[in-house]
């Protein structure tokens, strides 16, 4: 029963050092970030103009309202 209790515990202590030692940032991470940004830049400047004119146009509205 201890042995198994043992070996149980060792292998406990060898995941938890891989997983706290396995913190660096790869080229792999570099990559997926890339390519999850590369469509967010793109789209970024045409939700931009949308957003604007939305509200310029809610503006606009809001002024026709009052009067």
């Amino acid at each position: 029963m201890t042995l198994l209790r043992d070996w149980w515990k060792r292998k406990k202590e060898k995941t938890r050092k891989s997983k706290k030692r396995d913190d660096s940032y790869t080229f792999w991470d570099f990559i997926l970030d890339v390519l999850f940004w590369i469509p967010e830049l793109i789209l970024f400047p045409f939700r931009l103009i949308f957003w604007s004119l939305r509200g310029i146009g809610r503006l606009v509205s809001d002024l026709f309202d009052i009067v």
